[in-house]
Parts: structure tokens; sequence; C-alpha cells
């Protein structure tokens, strides 16, 4: 499918998705063209397949103009990897779902054996929900070139270190493709559809299997030179006793400390030691423990469980300190599968960044847990994909 031949058209496209369907005479207004410009630049649009006309609008006095949408049979695709799962969404013009598919998987198969499940998951949801493909975007959890549109070292992915993602891709599925890390991914979906939405400049962190930061600068995602700013998760913090290994080799990294392994690892030995009968029962029954267990056995009252959950949370709030007085962000949103332990976590970061940023940056800066939760990987992959077919550029 062919893009905007120019600005206005960018204009209108991005407005159509964001804010839905419009009269002419109001997609007019909206982006300062005269009527007879407006009508001129639709027209092309709507010969290029992209958008189609409706039943009239509102009378406005004179002429009633009619409604206009993006073309109902437009379909954006998102592929998001997670550490053990895949999840296919397949949306409208408007970046709402319309159809989905998510199943377990081991990304240490290696890339061609998980795309190629990929691209027969896209295949099956196209096949449900009909229309034409204009594009995917691809979440991957660890550093990526975006240029390239590569991983580039990924802990948790052995095998897949400079496999041609993007390329890999766009020949399957024929149609434009955009690879990025999926924490860059949710904080643009928080700005797209989010509580950050308001918000130009902020923070979204999430904390998981790794841990990592979404920067957003004048509503764009700061990737950095290399693409791999945000990267917290190996941010070096300090330790109580003996600094534990790190998946990349380094010791004493937050996410050594506080990521959903280290978690596993710690209740581990906790129940092994007997200082947790609930993590106890659960090993004994289940023979490993998960951060969901840590989640559940503090939901329960355990102490043990609850330390744990402050300790990583004070943690987080220190690194998170540093870069408050650094970057000044207007927010932080804290999403990811460990946001689930609620506002035990929230509090504790909170406490910590509001004891230890400047007055200044704090003021009336809000730290706030993730309303989207997952939804946020879709919307950030199919807004990343959208912005770059529609409006001829990416955020």
């Amino acid at each position: 499918m062919d893009g905007p031949e120019n600005t206005h058209q960018a204009r209108l496209l991005r407005l159509l998705r964001d804010d839905g369907e419009r009269s002419r005479a109001e997609l007019g207004d909206a982006v300062g063209l005269s009527r007879s410009k407006a009508a001129v630049e639709v027209t092309r649009l709507a010969d290029r397949g992209l958008i189609e006309g409706g039943e009239p609008a509102a009378s406005r006095g004179g002429r009633r103009s009619s409604i206009v949408r993006l073309a109902a049979g437009m379909r954006f695709l998102s592929i998001a990897l997670g550490a053990t799962s895949l999840e296919v969404t397949l949306t409208d013009g408007t970046l709402r779902p319309v159809a989905r598919v998510t199943e377990q998987v081991d990304l240490r198969r290696g890339p061609s054996a998980v795309l190629g499940r990929a691209v027969e998951l896209a295949v099956k949801v196209r096949a449900e929900a009909g229309g034409f493909l204009c594009g995917a975007g691809v979440g991957i959890p660890g550093p990526v070139s975006y240029a390239e549109g590569v991983p580039v070292s990924p802990p948790f992915l052995p095998g897949w270190d400079r496999h041609p993602v993007r390329d890999h891709l766009a020949a399957e599925l024929d149609c434009p493709v955009l690879v990025d890390n999926d924490v860059n991914l949710m904080a643009l979906g928080e700005k797209h559809a989010g509580i950050a939405k308001p918000f130009d400049d902020f923070l979204f962190v999430k904390i998981g299997a790794g841990i990592g930061a979404g920067i957003v600068v004048g509503g764009t995602v700061y990737r950095g030179a290399n693409g791999c700013a945000g990267d917290i998760g190996h941010t070096a913090v300090m330790s109580d006793g003996p600094p534990p290994l790190c998946v990349c080799g380094n010791t004493g990294c937050l996410e050594a400390h506080f990521g959903g392994a280290a978690l596993a690892r710690d209740a581990t030995a906790a129940a092994a030691a007997g200082r947790s009968d609930i993590l106890a029962m659960r090993l004994a029954d289940a023979g490993t423990l998960t951060a969901r267990d840590v989640t559940d056995a503090m939901a329960a009252g355990d102490p043990f469980a609850t330390t744990l959950v402050r300790d990583g949370g004070r943690r987080v709030g220190q690194v998170l300190a540093s870069l408050v007085s650094f970057f000044n962000p207007g927010m932080i949103v804290i999403g990811g599968g460990l946001s689930g332990m609620g506002h035990a976590l929230l509090a504790e970061i909170r406490g910590v960044v509001y004891r230890s940023s400047l007055p200044l940056a704090t003021g009336d800066m809000p730290v706030v847990l993730s309303e989207l939760g997952p939804d946020a990987a879709y919307l950030g992959a199919t807004r990343m994909i959208s912005d770059h077919v529609l409006t001829g550029h990416t955020t």
C-alpha cells in the first residue's frame, strides 16, 4: 500500500487514526486547510484506498458535509515476543484489535522456529479478520538496533544476535516491518492510549523477567545513539551481601536483584531455608517457584515475600531517582508482569523517588501503575508501524 503523498495527507490520516471519523469540514478545520484544499486531499486519499466516505454529517449550515474514516479493510499487525510467550494481534486502522492469538513459546528454539510460528499465527488472524495488511511492528525483549531491525546480544535470546528479524518478516509477510525493544513499544502504547497520553516527556518502566525503561521525549521515543537507551536493568545497585551474577555477565545489576529470575532464586532459597512457610509449601507442591508465587505469598501476608518486594522496590526507586533528577520527566509509569505486585511495590518506589530526587523535579510528577497492562505492547507496535506507513515518519 502506498502512503501519503504530502504532509497534509499525513496529518489527515493521523487525525482519523487517533480521533476517529470526522466530517470533511471538521478535517479541514482541524489541520488548518481551506475546505477546497481539504476536499482535494481527501479525494486523493480516497482514490488511493486509504480512506472512505460514509453518511452525511450533521448540518453546519449550507451544504451538508460527509463523514470520512480510514478504510475499513486497513490492517496493522503486532508481533510481541515475551520471555515465554508469543502474541500476535491484528488491528484496524484506528488500532482497535480485530483478531488476536497468544501462545507459550520457548524463545531458545531460535529465531527461525519462533518467527516461523509468528508468521503462521499472522496468517491465521488475517484469515479470521480479512482486510489488507499495511505493515507489522515487532517487539523483542532485549537490545535492538532499530535502524537495522536486528536484536543485538539479547541476554534472554541465545542464537538471536544480529538475526535479520525485520528483513525476515518483511519477506514472509510482504509488507513493511519495524522492530524495536519491547519496552520502547510499551512506552509508545502508553503515549498513544494510556495514562501518559497527556504527557510529552515521561518514563515507562517495565518490571518483569527483565527491567527496562522507555524514554519519551517531546512525544517521541528516545532510543539513543545505538538503540539501547533506557537499559536500566543493568545499572549496578548496592548489595547487602555478595552482589549476584547477572545474565549479562556483570554482578550487582538491578535486574539480578529484582527481575523475575532473581525473585524465583531468592524465594527458592528462602523456602529451602525455612524462612517462609507459604513458599515452602508451594515449592513442595510444584517443585519450582516463580515471581508469581512471591506475589501470591505477599498477598497472603507472608513477611519474607513482602520484604523481597519492598527491597526490590527500593532498589528500583534508587535507580529512578537518579533518572528523575537527570531527565525531569512529567510522569513515571510502572508496568510489566511484576507490576501486578501492586501498591506495595508502587509505594516503595514512590517513597524512594520522592525522598531522593530534587523537589523541583518531583513536585507535580506522578508515579503510577500502568492501566493498559499487556495491551501497551500491541498498541505501541501498531502505533510505530502505522506512523511509518500512514504519516511517513516514526515516533
